[in-house]
């Protein structure tokens, strides 16, 4: 999940799923369909992302400026590592929004605080995850 400033202050919240690592400085995402998300980032720069493990319940929320890159401005290189994890989705890909982190912080569920393992977790977190998402076939 990305979140962005509107023009009016209120936040925006957009689900991304073309994230890579560049560095553990920089993370980048292609754009496909987020105008709102492009916009926002082009007048104001300012975003955190959150990575969520629903199963584990954790969370990295990093915090960066972002910077939105025209695919015809974009470094070849860049090109070809979206090209190798997302190719499918490359000739949909009209930019590219790189994000140059300035804070990261790992968020756990207050269940580890009781004492609750992560295999505990994963264990619990999937039978209910199973039983929400089981079918008869």
């Amino acid at each position: 999940m990305v979140a962005t400033v509107n023009a009016d202050g209120t936040p925006s919240v957009s689900p991304k799923a073309t994230f890579l690592v560049l560095s553990d400085y920089q993370l980048v995402f292609s754009n496909i369909r987020s105008p709102n998300t492009v916009q926002n980032i082009k007048d104001r720069p300012n975003v955190e992302v959150c990575f969520i493990d629903l199963v584990l319940r954790k969370s990295a929320r990093i915090t960066g400026i972002a910077e939105y890159i025209e695919v015809s401005e974009a470094e070849p290189q860049l090109i070809e590592k979206f090209e190798q994890v997302f190719g499918d989705y490359l000739d949909s890909m009209s930019g590219f929004v790189l994000i140059n982190v300035t804070e990261a912080e790992m968020i756990v569920s207050p269940a580890y605080d009781l004492g609750i393992s992560e295999n505990e977790l994963r264990e619990a977190n999937m039978n209910k995850l199973n039983s929400i998402y089981q079918t008869d076939l």
